[in-house]
């Protein structure tokens, strides 16, 4: 694994705060997940890093570890027709707020990932861009919402096998992409999304 020296453990040393952090949000298909880790005051993991720099082997590896050690932790999810009803940014703040209502500690303090974020209850946060780079509780919880979802996406791969979805997890690829024009949509995709895009403006991550 890369080390990685730049990760703060916190923002409020003397609260308890938990990082938030969301995986799928440019996906067509699925559900938005989130994450929210409480990390102890002593966590160390030179390995930790933004989910989207590691490797699929080094989330998995560091998944375990995180749950482990962590204070408390939880996963919250919207599906893909609150996505479509709400659109994906309020689906993906409700999706930590759901992650949020799951912890069985309660946090003094939020980080969340990103610039974007409705107040939970009465508890402060802070909002950081690239948060999930900077900060260690951030950083755990882009990792667990990334492998928790990727699980989830392979449930839905054994479904529908032709869209590749346990290579691209979702995401807009060629082959996706020519599946979804050849074979129509599933229950899963958003239908709110641009799933077959005009060729002069294609928009495709190669997986």
């Amino acid at each position: 694994m890369p080390f990685c020296f730049m990760l703060l453990p916190c923002l409020h040393k003397n609260l308890i705060e938990a990082g938030c952090d969301e995986a799928g949000r440019g996906c067509l298909v699925g559900a938005v997940f989130a994450s929210a880790v409480i990390l102890p005051p002593d966590f160390e993991c030179e390995e930790m890093n933004d989910s989207k720099q590691l490797t699929e082997k080094q989330r998995d590896t560091l998944r375990p570890l995180i749950e482990k050690a962590a204070l408390a932790w939880a996963v919250g999810i919207a599906s893909s027709e609150e996505i479509d009803k709400i659109n994906i940014l309020n689906a993906s703040i409700l999706a930590m707020h759901r992650a949020l209502d799951l912890l069985n500690i309660r946090p003094q303090h939020l980080l969340i990932d990103g610039n974007r974020f409705k107040r939970y209850k009465d508890i402060p946060h802070t909002t950081i861009v690239k948060g999930d780079g900077k900060y260690l509780s951030i950083a755990a919880a882009s990792v667990l919402a990334k492998t928790h979802r990727d699980e989830y996406m392979l449930r839905l791969h054994e479904e529908f096998p032709q869209y590749d979805w346990e290579n691209n997890k979702g995401y807009p690829t060629r082959k996706h992409r020519k599946s979804i024009a050849e074979a129509g949509t599933t229950p899963y995709h958003r239908m709110t999304f641009r799933l077959l895009p005009n060729t002069s403006k294609v928009d495709i991550f190669d997986s």
